[in-house]
């Protein structure tokens, strides 16, 4: 039997990545996507709602993320649903179902070139790149 556990969110982020470390040492980064959603309705009026989901990034996807990302920042994320769950002092259970980044990119989907940037020149021409010997 197959399985299969895996999300994709393209949103963008609605506040600065927060990095904390366990007491282990390792890095545990939270993002909050928020994602548009827009329909029309019967009569054709035009309407928009935002969810918002809490993603945990891991060790150096943490860092990473903490380090180059921002709030406003559009992005786009993979990863699995992590369930969690455990006994309340007044013996309630609670159940969690935590969003785990396995991939977490920006998206370039409305960015703009800034062609005074070097690393945005044209490329070399193959013939002139010099190969090690």
């Amino acid at each position: 039997m197959n399985s299969l556990n895996q999300f994709i969110l393209l949103g963008n982020l609605s506040r600065d990545p927060e990095i904390k470390y366990t007491s282990e040492g390792l890095a545990i980064t939270d993002l909050r996507v928020a994602v548009n959603k827009r329909w029309r309705d019967k009569d054709g009026n035009e309407n928009e709602s935002v969810d918002f989901f809490n993603v945990t990034a891991w060790n150096r996807l943490a860092e990473n993320s903490a380090n180059n990302l921002k709030k406003g920042n559009r992005v786009i994320i993979s990863g699995r649903l992590n369930h969690r769950s455990f006994d309340t002092k007044d013996g309630r259970k609670i159940n969690i179902m935590n969003l785990v980044a396995d991939v977490v990119a920006p998206s370039l989907e409305f960015s703009s070139i800034d062609s005074n940037n070097e690393k945005n020149a044209e490329p070399e021409s193959v013939n002139s790149i010099v190969q090690p010997d």
